[in-house]
């Protein structure tokens, strides 16, 4: 494996995790928000 392919492989694998990891920040705060039951309910 030439040392492009590992870079490339690297940034794949930091792009999948970024986005993933973003997506679930931003419905955990939605549902701070909304008050979701990802939290238990509404506790406002």
């Amino acid at each position: 494996m030439t040392k492009i392919q590992k870079r490339v492989l690297i940034l794949t694998a930091v792009i999948l995790t970024g986005a993933v990891s973003g997506r679930f920040t931003v419905r955990i705060f939605l549902n701070l928000l909304l008050g979701g039951t990802l939290s238990g309910g509404n506790f406002l």
